[in-house]
């Protein structure tokens, strides 16, 4: 089913400082360093690496929990690497998850890494191909 998202944007000084919202959520900002912008808000290259990071560790909670695994906490960290100056994109990224749980084995965060990786990760499938994506994580045991 197609479904039509909007976002929207709104220079907010005299450099290049934008407030970004989508839905009902609360503003975003978004800037880029000086003398450019004021580095008041998140780059653009930031935006996207978040919306990889947590759009990576939703699906790879849901795809768990689907398979019945119980999923207590999830946390990912990204970090990217981006090209030669000026910073048109990213070389690399890698991803790192932290998952607790009492019945998650590796074999099953892997197989769902691979489903995010291969075609249920929506930001996923839009960057594939444009710089490589590394994953590491860690399984904690629930209490």
């Amino acid at each position: 089913m197609k479904r039509a998202l909007e976002a929207r944007g709104k220079l907010v000084d005299d450099k290049v400082q934008f407030q970004a919202v989508a839905r009902d959520n609360p503003p975003v900002q978004f800037d880029f360093f000086s003398p450019i912008g004021t580095g008041q808000g998140y780059t653009g290259l930031e935006g996207l690496l978040m919306s990889l990071a947590v759009c990576s560790a939703t699906t790879l909670a849901y795809l768990l929990r689907k398979e019945g695994k119980t999923v207590t906490g999830c946390e990912v960290t990204a970090q990217g690497t981006t090209k030669e100056l000026p910073a048109v994109g990213f070389e690399s990224a890698a991803l790192y998850f932290s998952l607790t749980s009492g019945d998650v084995t590796g074999r099953d965060v892997d197989l769902a890494l691979q489903r995010a990786r291969d075609s249920a990760c929506p930001v996923w499938q839009m960057v594939k191909g444009n710089f490589e994506i590394t994953t590491e994580y860690a399984l904690q045991k629930a209490l």
